[in-house]
């Protein structure tokens, strides 16, 4: 499924017991480890002594050195989002293959309007093609989560309509978000925008707006 080939550079996160680890290791000699359980670390470091190990926070990791690298990894789903918000910041990953709460995989993957349709949805959707990839029943983890989980493929793709500014984007989306059941023209009332300029009903809610709406809000913004 991953179709990892030997020259390819490999980004682990969270190997926990090195379950995965033991097999990336043997379809690929550039693999990196980013661990910050000291004790899980000091094991991996052992048994893999060819990876390069990173024993922090992922959050703390760089983002330079996602750079031309796939990235995996059984992501802990209390920081999935913020994590997943991170990573979407550099967009030279090769791509991403994570395993995340269903519920976070339905969010990425949603349509405007419907219910799920949220901030890491726009953001996601900017610059990558989700595709949720299979169903994984609780039963199959010890111990047993609450939650189900959904293995999810990030391919980065060329938006169809460019943000001049990135962080620009990301601010009017957080924004808008922020008060997602008032309209667009309420929650982005501190910014200066000509909504019948651009196209657009300012009574849209922000979970009715697409990622091109947020594209074209984010360059009136920022040509201001």
């Amino acid at each position: 499924m991953l179709a990892i080939q030997p020259n390819d550079r490999l980004v682990e996160i969270g190997p926990g017991r090195g379950a995965l680890t033991s097999e990336l290791v043997k379809a690929t000699s550039q693999l990196t480890l980013i661990e910050l359980d000291r004790d899980f670390a000091d094991d991996l470091k052992t048994r893999f002594p060819n990876a390069e190990l990173l024993s922090m926070d992922v959050l703390d990791v760089p983002l330079d050195t996602f750079v031309a690298r796939r990235v995996v990894g059984n992501l802990p789903y209390n920081i999935s989002t913020p994590l997943l918000l991170y990573l979407l910041e550099e967009p030279r990953i090769v791509d991403m293959h994570f395993m995340l709460q269903k519920e976070v995989a339905l969010r990425l993957a949603a349509a405007p309007g419907e219910k799920a349709w949220g901030r890491l949805s726009v953001m996601a959707q900017y610059q990558c093609q989700i595709q949720p990839l299979f169903a994984v029943p609780a039963r199959s983890f010890r111990p047993v989560p609450k939650v189900e989980s959904m293995f999810v493929r990030f391919k980065p793709v060329t938006p169809k309509q460019t943000a001049n500014d990135f962080q620009t984007y990301a601010n009017v989306v957080k924004t808008a978000f922020s008060q997602r059941r008032k309209t667009l023209a309420n929650s982005l009332s501190n910014y200066r925008i000509a909504w019948e300029k651009l196209g657009l009903d300012a009574r849209m809610r922000a979970d009715h707006a697409s990622v091109n709406d947020y594209v074209s809000i984010a360059n009136h913004v920022d040509a201001q």
